[in-house]
């Protein structure tokens, strides 16, 4: 088993549940609420999309032989503003979730410890696709706790309801075997 094989895997299955964890809060919410902000200091959950898909869009173009903050990135602007619709929301979220997955699923293990630049900063490729992961784990996280003040009550659990850790353990270990075994 070639560990880099397994490494990008893992990143790879990283970033699908970060992905899907960020659409879950968002499907529960509509345009206006994607928008709402808690103060003019924060940022809404659009506004969140909107740096999320340009950071993806900088960082994942021509990964391999350009710096990942490219010329054409307005970094700014992506905190202001935001979607017209849905529709054209989901848009930029997908186009820069298929860079990031295009350009990762294009690396061999060999390509790992090559170097490679964000912002003038040597990365090796690893260090940089680790960057990415706590970069956009991080604003889920952003986008799961909006969302859920948004909701309040009505918020539909992306993970174990409260109340139900012992039942959920018990069926995985009922699915995978006992403990130990």
């Amino acid at each position: 088993m070639d560990l880099g094989l397994v490494y990008l895997d893992c990143a790879l299955e990283n970033f699908r549940n970060t992905k899907r964890t960020a659409e879950r809060a968002m499907e529960q919410l509509n345009l206006e609420e994607l928008h709402w902000a808690p103060d003019e200091e924060s940022n809404s959950i659009a506004r969140i999309v909107k740096h999320m898909a340009g950071n993806m869009m900088s960082r994942w173009t021509d990964f391999l032989t350009t710096d990942g903050e490219k010329a054409t990135r307005n970094r700014d602007e992506e905190f202001e503003g935001g979607y017209g619709s849905r529709v054209e929301m989901t848009a930029a979220w997908e186009a820069g979730w298929k860079k990031l997955f295009e350009a990762i699923g294009s690396l061999g293990p060999e390509d790992l410890l090559k170097t490679v630049t964000i912002r003038s900063e040597p990365h090796s490729v690893v260090k940089a696709i680790e960057r990415q992961v706590y970069h956009l784990s991080y604003h889920t996280g952003q986008i799961v706790y909006l969302a859920k003040q948004i909701r309040g009550a009505n918020w539909e659990t992306l993970t174990i309801p409260r109340g139900e850790s012992k039942e959920y353990l018990k069926n995985m270990e009922n699915h995978f075997g006992e403990k130990g075994s």
